[in-house]
């Protein structure tokens, strides 16, 4: 290649020629449009695919790559069958992805090398996390609860309604926002812009008073929620 003239902006050079390769490559697929199917560059198969996606030049290359892609997936590790579902997955890419091959960046089979190469790191990252299992107890639905138990909860439910409804406003203020929002005594105290000795005390009435109404356990379990 002929040097550039001394004067050439050099930093247009590189540009110049890719697009000179760009070019190339095209002029050289649209000569070999007219040849036959096997006589044809793996670039100009692929360029097939892209343009007028002929089936007659994908099928060449699966037979040109299947059986390298395959025996570049074992010596990697995987297993023939799983290597043969692999070949079958990156022509499909192949298909789908033909109109983003440039010939003048590289090669077509660097480029279907790649794709092989990047399934391969796809089957090893699903080998290390494999797919949950239906007898895996987190993936079980909760049991559904009985007639019995839905009762009993929504009587408990109510009866729980009814104590706090019996307390004084200021009881019901500090039960919820320590039993319920699980604020400490001088948060409650800071949020209602009381003194802490009122807290407590406002909290001590209530308590008891859902003591007397729920009994002692059932109060007990009340506060442990």
């Amino acid at each position: 290649m002929d040097e550039p003239p001394a004067c050439a902006d050099r930093a247009h050079v590189p540009v110049t020629m890719m697009r000179t390769r760009q070019a190339a490559a095209q002029h050289d697929c649209a000569c070999e449009s007219d040849r036959p199917v096997a006589t044809r560059s793996d670039e100009a198969l692929i360029h097939a695919i892209a343009q007028h996606q002929s089936r007659a030049a994908l099928a060449e290359l699966f037979q040109r790559y299947s059986g390298r892609i395959k025996a570049f997936l074992m010596r990697s590790g995987a297993p023939a069958e799983m290597a043969e579902d692999a070949v079958q997955d990156v022509m499909v890419t192949l298909w789908r992805k033909s109109a983003s091959f440039d010939a003048s960046r590289a090669s077509a089979s660097t480029w279907i090398y790649t794709i092989a190469r990047n399934r391969r790191i796809d089957m090893v990252r699903r080998a290390a996390r494999p797919e949950p299992s239906e007898d895996d107890p987190m993936f079980r639905p909760d049991p559904a609860e009985s007639a019995e138990t839905l009762i009993a909860g929504s009587d408990r439910d109510a009866m729980v309604r009814r104590a706090m409804a019996a307390l004084s406003e200021d009881q019901m203020t500090v039960i919820r926002l320590a039993f319920y929002s699980g604020l400490s005594h001088a948060e409650i105290a800071a949020e209602l812009d009381c003194p802490l000795g009122t807290v407590k005390s406002r909290l001590r009435l209530g308590f008891s008073r859902l003591r007397e109404t729920l009994g002692q356990d059932f109060a007990q379990e009340l506060t442990d929620t």
